[in-house]
């Protein structure tokens, strides 16, 4: 095996993984298992191969941009402030046993030399050699060529943006607070959000609550000032969920005084208004997108077959043609073996979830280590356990093994779900305290800390993020 080589003029020394008691030669002999990307299929999976690759004489690497994996449907929470930012990002290095993390956005991958280039922060690149690939860089906001959008909506995957959310919203009623009539305030108080999947569903859901709760604090503002607009093109609210409890969770979001336009989206964004293509006009200074997304742009690098913006792979999750290669989570399409196929004979694709990124990070591992050990694969198969959806105070909505919960009990379901998926007893017991201590009546603390620029639509995206035609 060759070793990496970096392309700046200053060669990297410590390319090469040490154990205690290893020299770097014996080092770089052993196989190299590197993954890619630190969301949820990267880590369980690094985590795996890192208690064990060391019994096959290999070593393991994890590229990845952050330097902590984010438990990103706990960040409605963050933005509420009922959760703490640290609580939700679970760090790479202290918790990955026998793995090497190294800080940077992979960028190209050269499958006919096994070669992958690697760009830290400091705009370095460096040149990292694999015996085997696992790629699960996850994916990015899917972005529509909507004018103004890219400039002026905020994003909605970040701790970052997470806290600049908050931050402006209580900002945005501050100022408020300091004008005479309506009509001042109206844009200020006017805050839309695109998407009405889980994610969007979610934060508007607890935002508005937020905005309630902190009626008594501004008491100038009056109660139907604050305005919570959802915006989709679909024509029903989380339809994953099915119809009864889509329809329940709309009528939620209305009863907490949200304008759910659906079948509506942007046409136009400007910096204190937007268009919507309805027709109709809505002054107001903040829009956060989370509208879906899209395969992460590495994938195309490769120049492999791809469906829909994710690699083809094979049900044991490697990639066809390419046995040192595997796929998982939002940047693969992985057949679902546990579905039927459909008339043409082809089975459906794993939904992009984190469940099935977690539990594919681990079959993945498993897969590795088998070949390391020169065995026989097995195949990815998980049988869908459901969906959670948290929309604050006591409510949520949940389809547990296909039955479908509302109220309290889907809040019980909703609450043990997050808390048992969260990796390491350290974040579950902080977890716990801070819901705890949440209580039922928000604070109004801002900190100011996240710039506006970072917190844009494609401030925290790799590569950009992806933009297509609406």
């Amino acid at each position: 095996m060759t070793d990496e080589r970096s392309t700046s003029p200053e060669p990297d020394h410590d390319d090469a993984p040490e154990e205690v008691g290893t020299s770097a030669a014996e080092a770089t002999r052993r196989r190299r298992v590197v993954v890619v990307g630190g969301g949820f299929g990267g880590y369980f999976a690094a985590r795996r191969l890192g208690r064990k690759a060391r019994e096959h004489d290999a070593v393991v690497e994890l590229v990845s941009e952050g330097d902590a994996m984010l438990y990103q449907p706990l960040l409605p929470d963050v933005a509420v402030g009922n959760v703490e930012p640290r609580t939700v990002a679970v760090p790479l290095t202290t918790t990955l046993d026998g793995v090497r993390v190294r800080r940077g956005l992979a960028t190209e991958v050269d499958v006919e030399n096994r070669r992958l280039v690697v760009e830290a922060a400091s705009g370095q690149r460096t040149e990292v050699d694999y015996d085997i690939l696992v790629l699960a860089p996850g994916s990015v906001s899917r972005l529509v060529d909507v004018p103004g959008l890219a400039e002026h909506a905020i994003g909605f995957k970040t701790v970052a943006q997470a806290m600049f959310l908050r931050d402006h919203v209580l900002g945005r009623l501050q100022a408020a607070s300091e004008l005479r009539t309506p009509d001042e305030r109206r844009a200020l108080l006017t805050f839309v959000v695109v998407g009405a999947g889980y994610a969007g569903t979610e934060l508007v859901a607890q935002m508005a609550l937020l905005t309630d709760g902190l009626r008594p604090v501004f008491p100038m503002i009056g109660d139907d000032e604050v305005r919570w607009v959802l915006l989709d093109m679909a024509s029903k609210v989380m339809p994953e969920l099915g119809q009864h409890l889509g329809d329940d969770a709309l009528a939620l979001l209305q009863r907490r005084g949200v304008d759910v336009r659906l079948k509506t989206s942007l046409a136009h964004v400007r910096e204190d208004a937007v268009d919507l293509t309805d027709g109709s006009t809505l002054e107001c200074s903040t829009v956060v997108w989370c509208a879906g997304v899209t395969g992460n742009p590495l994938v195309a690098t490769l120049g492999l077959p791809t469906t829909k913006g994710r690699l083809v792979v094979d049900t044991d999750l490697g990639v066809p043609g390419h046995p040192e290669i595997y796929a998982i989570g939002d940047a693969a399409a992985v057949p679902d073996v546990t579905a039927d196929r459909d008339d043409d004979g082809n089975r459906p694709l794993c939904a992009p979830t984190a469940q099935h990124a977690m539990r594919q990070g681990n079959a993945v591992a498993r897969n590795v280590l088998a070949d390391l050990a020169g065995q026989p694969r097995t195949p990815y198969r998980h049988r869908d356990l459901g969906l959670v959806v948290d929309l604050g105070g006591p409510d949520a909505a949940a389809r547990p093994l296909g039955i479908a919960l509302k109220g309290r009990l889907a809040k019980l379901v909703t609450v043990g779900y997050h808390w048992y998926a969260l990796p390491t007893a350290k974040r579950r017991a902080r977890l716990l305290t801070d819901w705890a201590l949440a209580g039922r009546h928000p604070d109004d603390v801002s900190f100011g800390m996240v710039d506006r620029q970072e917190a844009r639509v494609t401030g925290a995206e790799p590569l950009g993020g992806r933009q297509e035609h609406a």
